[in-house]
């Protein structure tokens, strides 16, 4: 699989299905995701040949979905301790019905499930190097969370950072507009003019990038909001061109527009309501 050096000891692996960060320490590996399960031996072959066949110690779930837990049950076989926020391992432990792709993801086995969870935030220190992570609120999910790799500068964002598509606020396990717009200032204040940051998939981003999201997730909340008092449904706002400006660098808001519109119902009060 395709794998970059982002240090001497910071590895970027893609083609899993979703973005794949590893440490490399003296006596083992830290890994941020895992890839999808389909994908998860190949990869893991791939960190053993760029990292000198050296274990996996830990192992970071930014959320709950299969293209970054796919490599759960496989390190925790070999005993690997699994971080992820409280939600996310909920989530995990559950048969869980997704409405709006009108399909079920399966729980995964308990061996799986992340074995260490926190509700805040942390740190700890790996070879060295001190890693800080943090709970992103209900944002793409209500589990996010961002992995800081202060010293070197990369923040692995997940999710909650949308490359070539709008990151998808899912209502079903908490996400909505308004709390991915509060994620977004949290990492831009982690982050500064050189920080690479790491989305779920797709390419290393800049805090530019980032600022850019940040700003026109910002502009939609506003508009999205205003439409919705006026008495528009998604598809209304789909049909009056509601993103157009934005979609030659987010694509399509088919699936987006409707997905954010189930959410904002949710927190009409946090909008100041609507009617």
């Amino acid at each position: 699989m395709p794998a970059t050096r982002l240090t001497p000891s910071l590895v970027h692996l893609t083609g899993a299905g979703g973005n794949v960060v590893v440490l490399e320490g003296a006596d083992g590996l830290l890994m941020v995701n895992g890839g999808r399960r389909e994908q998860s031996a190949e990869m893991l072959a791939s960190i053993a040949e760029q990292c000198h066949g050296k274990s996996i110690r830990t192992l970071f779930n930014t959320d709950w979905h299969p293209d970054h837990t796919g490599s759960n049950d496989a390190v925790a076989a070999t005993g690997t301790r699994i971080i992820a926020h409280e939600n996310t391992k909920q989530y995990l432990a559950t048969d869980l019905f997704v409405d709006w792709e009108n399909r079920t993801y399966p729980r995964l086995s308990a061996r799986a499930l992340p074995s260490e969870t926190f509700y805040t935030k942390g740190t700890l220190t790996f070879d060295r190097e001190r890693i800080e992570y943090g709970h992103l609120g209900q944002a793409h999910t209500d589990g996010d969370i961002y992995v800081f790799f202060r010293d070197a500068n990369v923040l692995v964002a997940g999710d909650v950072l949308g490359v070539g598509r709008y990151p998808v606020p899912d209502y079903t396990t908490g996400g909505w507009l308004g709390g991915l717009i509060a994620a977004n200032k949290t990492l831009l204040d982690l982050a500064n003019a050189d920080t690479r940051i790491v989305p779920g998939s797709g390419p290393v981003q800049s805090r530019a990038d980032l600022q850019a999201q940040h700003d026109m997730l910002s502009t939609l909340r506003d508009r999205l909001a205003k439409m919705m008092r006026q008495g528009m449904g998604a598809d209304e706002m789909l049909a009056a061109g509601a993103t157009k400006e934005f979609d030659s660098r987010w694509g399509s808001p088919n699936v987006w527009v409707p997905t954010v519109y189930r959410g904002l119902w949710l927190h009409v009060r946090e909008l100041g309501g609507v009617v």
